[in-house]
């Protein structure tokens, strides 16, 4: 199984992260465009990227920023986030050589995104999403950011990943179909996240079983809801969890928020027969 770390907050640096994930016999970071360190114009400097990864034999993931709305109403925003989808595919295309270095080939390089809820007004007996409301506007811009991702991946052997989060709204449950009705397209796993809301998503994601690629693997707990923890601290049966990993062949991240919680969750798997490489 490959595994991997996301980009802490603590390590200032890209060094820093690579470092660490080497020294853990991690195979791949993933690299968070939350951080402006990771933004889409410091990505596309690949050269600098791809020398670090080269030195430490590990390779790159990608996670978008969490904001990515490609269903705004706006569309000089939507633009923008279509704009730095297709930038971030062109830098996974080059980071491709390092997942034929160092990782398997057999797992496409992945693009990891969630799904925006969009805004809601507020009446005296309940609240209306908008997206739900206007849902052929929403779902028209599903079809615009679906044909163009398509376009932009070509024949890569690149898919973009659909995470779970705090649970899926109806309508996002159809437009992630949609998108699922492309090749270029799967879902992210994160398991934590859904222990932390009582396992709603899971009837969902599990019905699209056949397109699960990559995971976001941590420790959660139900009461009170809890996530990000370091593997063992919580209630989720992770052998079970990472054996549908493995028979998924998908990557897993080690979603750990601290260094110290990456580290104990790397001992875990090491006791519990889910070897890393050290």
């Amino acid at each position: 199984m490959q595994f991997g770390m996301p980009t802490l907050i603590e390590n200032h640096t890209l060094e820093d992260n690579v470092n660490l994930c080497e020294s853990l016999g991690l195979k791949f970071i993933e690299l968070n465009m939350n951080f402006p360190e990771y933004q889409v114009d410091k990505l596309e400097d690949t050269e600098y990227f791809m020398s670090l990864a080269d030195k430490a034999g590990i390779y790159y993931t990608i996670h978008l920023d969490e904001n990515l709305n490609i269903a705004d109403f706006n569309r000089l925003v939507t633009d923008a986030y279509l704009e730095t989808t297709r930038r971030s595919i062109e830098v996974a295309k080059k980071f491709l050589v390092l997942r034929d270095k160092y990782g398997d080939k057999s797992q496409p390089l992945t693009i990891n995104m969630h799904m925006h809820h969009g805004i809601f007004i507020t009446l005296p007996d309940r609240k209306v999403q908008m997206y739900e409301r206007d849902f052929d506007v929403y779902m028209k811009s599903f079809e615009t950011f679906r044909n163009k991702c398509e376009e932009w991946i070509g024949d890569s052997d690149i898919k973009i990943c659909v995470e779970n989060t705090d649970g899926f709204k109806e309508y996002e449950k159809k437009a992630i179909k949609f998108l699922l009705g492309s090749p270029k397209f799967g879902t992210t796993w994160d398991i934590g996240h859904s222990k932390g809301i009582k396992e709603i998503d899971v009837p969902f994601i599990l019905e699209n079983k056949d397109r699960l690629i990559h995971f976001h693997i941590h420790d959660g707990r139900e009461e009170p809801p809890k996530n990000h923890l370091a593997l063992g601290d919580g209630d989720i049966n992770l052998a079970e969890r990472l054996n549908l990993a493995r028979i998924r062949n998908a990557r897993c991240v080690l979603e750990t928020k601290t260094i110290e919680a990456l580290k104990k969750s790397v001992k875990w798997l090491k006791e519990n027969g889910f070897e890393t490489e050290v």
